[in-house]
C-alpha cells in the first residue's frame, strides 16, 4: 500500500465580495479525497467548478473556511487549514511543489540559473545543479543559445517550459500541476507527460488540472469530479 501524501476532508470555501458590502459567495462545500505516493490524480469538471480554487487552497494561496488539508511528509502530518504562514512556507520548501503554465521569474537572471537555483535549494553543489539544469532545459527543447538569457525575452511557450523545468527540478513529495501542458505543441506536451511518468515511478504524488482530454486520459490514475463539491447558485 502506497503512502497517503494528501488527505482532503470536508473542505468548505466562500469568497467575500468586499465591494458588495461583504457579501459571502459560497463556492465549495464538503470536498474530500486522497492522493497517494506514485499516482497522478486529476481534478475534473467544467470551468468555474472550483478546480483552481481547490488547488490554490492545497498550496496555501487561498484560506479554507472549514475542513482539513492534511499533508504527510515522513512521519509528520500538517493541516494546512490551521497551519501558520511560516509552516506553509516550510512545506512549500520541503514537500509541496507547484507547476503552473505561467512563469514568475527574477528579472535579468538567466534561464539556466533560474532552474539551477532550484537544484541548489535541494542541496546539490553548483556544478551538479548546473548539470541538472542543463539536462532539464535540453529535455524540454529550450535551445542552448537561450540558456544564458533571462526568460522574459522568450516566447510564451519557451517561458512555460522554463517554468515546468523549475517545477520538476525540485524533489517535493507532492506536485500540484496547474495546466502545465496548456499551449504546448504535441512534442513538448509528450516531454511533460514523460516527466510526470518519471516522477510517478519515483513515488511522487501529483494532483493536477488538465483541460485537454487526451492529456488527461494519459496521465490520470483517477479523476475527481469537482462538480459534486461545488455549491449550486441560482441563475
Amino acid at each position: 500500500m502506497q503512502q497517503k501524501i494528501l488527505s482532503v476532508q470536508n473542505l468548505t470555501k466562500s469568497f467575500v465580495m468586499h465591494l458588495q458590502n461583504g457579501l459571502q459567495l459560497p463556492v465549495m462545500d464538503g470536498a474530500g479525497f486522497e492522493v497517494f505516493a506514485g499516482e497522478c490524480v486529476v481534478l475534473g469538471g467544467p470551468s468555474g467548478a472550483g478546480k483552481s480554487t481547490l488547488l490554490k487552497m492545497i498550496y496555501g494561496n487561498y484560506a479554507a473556511d472549514a475542513g482539513e488539508i492534511i499533508i504527510t511528509h515522513g512521519d509528520q502530518h500538517t493541516d494546512l487549514v490551521t497551519a501558520s504562514p511560516r509552516e506553509i512556507l516550510r512545506l512549500r520548501q520541503s514537500t509541496i511543489g507547484y507547476v503552473s503554465q505561467f512563469l514568475s521569474a527574477i528579472p535579468r537572471v538567466s534561464a539556466l540559473d533560474l532552474v539551477a537555483q532550484v537544484a541548489r535549494q535541494w542541496g546539490h553543489s553548483e556544478e551538479v545543479a548546473q548539470e541538472k539544469a542543463a539536462k532539464m532545459l535540453g529535455q524540454l527543447n529550450i535551445p542552448e543559445h537561450l540558456w544564458g538569457l533571462p526568460p522574459a525575452t522568450f516566447s510564451g511557450g519557451e517561458q512555460q517550459r522554463v517554468n515546468i523545468a523549475r517545477g520538476f527540478m525540485g524533489e517535493h513529495k507532492l506536485l500540484l500541476l496547474d495546466e502545465p501542458t496548456a499551449s504546448l505543441d504535441a512534442a513538448n506536451r509528450q516531454v511533460v507527460l514523460s516527466l510526470i511518468e518519471e516522477r510517478k515511478a519515483n513515488g511522487t504524488a501529483m494532483l493536477g488540472i488538465f483541460h485537454d482530454a487526451d492529456t488527461r486520459d494519459k496521465v490520470a490514475d483517477r479523476v475527481i469530479d469537482v462538480t459534486k463539491f461545488a455549491v449550486q447558485r441560482a441563475a
